[in-house]
């Protein structure tokens, strides 16, 4: 039987299985574009082709006259169901709140950058969330976390208008209470409630998240909404995940 030609499908897909199987490690060089053409008796513009076809999956990156290397992956460990329930960690004195404490605890060194408070009209999906019509205005407050001086999260978080006016949220500085902010301004959320779906970024988040160089990203949205003392929305926070920055794991007690 003649053997297929190699097609810059076929080569990319090789070098997909050598790294699932760890026979590629993260971090290691791929071999020169002349080294895999005479592997696969192919022209080295169709390795170019495979080459960017795993940029593209997110499975390597070009460094510029240093070749292709299989993508390192070193994930935060981000466990939700950890946050504002039971004896929460923050310090006012460490501007520590749970999120940073939980990164501490992995080793690796927290940072958020100024909070931009704004009021604006509540978009459809933000609107639904807290029970408002769409167009309502609500107090927005947007912020980037990084860890170890990368981006690895957009938490941002939305607020009715009269939840948030006059309290520390309005203000454009990383803001950390006992208890939370909304427990210390007197609304304290009694019930929670998750959404979680994974689907591709917006331009914006691309930006803001420094995802240019690593097309094919995925990221997870997390949604957040917290309900006060009459049932009703106080906040609604969306986090943006990069599914290579993030490993979601949650912890259920069984009650019997």
């Amino acid at each position: 039987m003649t053997k297929k030609p190699a097609t810059a499908r076929s080569v990319a897909e090789l070098f997909r299985v050598q790294i699932a199987s760890g026979e590629l490690q993260p971090g290691d060089k791929l071999p020169s574009t002349k080294q895999i053409a005479a592997e696969f008796d192919v022209s080295e513009l169709l390795v170019y082709r495979a080459i960017a076809q795993l940029k593209e999956s997110g499975h390597v990156v070009a460094r510029q006259g240093a070749g292709a290397f299989v993508r390192v992956y070193n994930p935060l460990i981000w466990n939700p169901g950890e946050y504002e329930r039971g004896e929460r960690r923050d310090d006012p004195v460490t501007n520590t709140d749970d999120w940073k404490a939980q990164v501490r605890t992995q080793g690796r060194e927290p940072e958020q950058d100024t909070p931009r408070v704004s009021i604006e009209p509540a978009p459809k999906d933000i609107a639904s969330w807290l029970q408002l019509e769409p167009g309502t205005p609500v107090v927005a407050r947007r912020r980037l976390r990084l860890v170890d001086g990368e981006p690895c999260q957009l938490a941002d978080s939305w607020f009715p208008v009269e939840i948030a006016e006059g309290t520390p949220l309005m203000e454009e500085r990383d803001v950390t209470m006992k208890g939370g902010v909304l427990a210390a301004t007197g609304n304290p959320q009694h019930r929670l409630r998750d959404e979680l779906s994974i689907r591709m970024p917006t331009s914006a988040e691309i930006e803001r998240l420094d995802l240019q160089k690593l097309p094919g990203t995925p990221v997870c949205q997390h949604v957040r909404i917290g309900y006060g003392a009459n049932d009703g929305p106080v906040r609604v926070m969306v986090t943006i995940a990069p599914g290579d920055r993030n490993r979601i794991v949650y912890e259920l007690e069984i009650t019997r």
